[in-house]
């Protein structure tokens, strides 16, 4: 509040006499409104809808199926024609990561930054070679098994699959990024 002794008289006048015609507004009651109800989720319902029809669709396409050691991943709410173009390397490979012959810990911190460097470059589509697990101690595929665990967790991967045999067969896969 100011002082009144910052006010000069004269100031003073001037505004009572400004304001002495004002007439005070009178207090109207609140009108409040009902909560209206929280919005259905619709398209999110639809698209779960079309999903499920989709998976007990009686129609099998050969490139649905997963064979043997192969790996396969789409994202829920992905549509299932982009699965089938990435397991016919329809996507143009924009970048490529090496992982056989690293331990696990070496593969992860490989996999997060070389990840990290696609989105920051905006790359799409891209190839990692992880092995076959010739070279591991039991002969069985540990990079690519985890693989298999990390991908699906991290929001930016959309789809993956086994390459095709041109390009490293169940030695690599093709991984499909979000853009941007």
């Amino acid at each position: 509040m100011t002082k009144s002794s910052d006010i000069s008289e004269e100031d003073m006048a001037l505004f009572r006499d400004a304001v002495s015609d004002v007439t005070p507004i009178k207090k109207q009651p609140l009108l409040h409104e009902t909560k209206k109800p929280s919005p259905m989720p619709k398209q999110k319902e639809a698209d779960e809808q079309s999903v499920m029809r989709e998976l007990t669709d009686n129609v099998v396409d050969r490139f649905d199926l997963e064979m043997g050691d192969e790996l396969l991943f789409l994202r829920p709410g992905m549509q299932k024609q982009t699965l089938r173009k990435l397991r016919k390397g329809q996507y143009p490979i924009e970048s490529e990561l090496d992982l056989h012959g690293m331990t696990v810990s070496m593969a992860k911190d490989a996999l997060g930054d070389y990840l990290n460097h696609c989105r920051q470059s905006n790359k799409r589509c891209v190839r990692i070679i992880h092995g076959k697990g010739l070279g591991s101690k039991d002969k069985k595929p540990v990079i690519k098994n985890k693989l298999n665990i990390w991908l699906p967790r991290i929001d930016n991967v959309l789809a993956y699959c086994s390459a095709r045999q041109v390009d490293g067969g169940t030695g690599a896969i093709y991984v499909l990024l979000k853009s941007g």
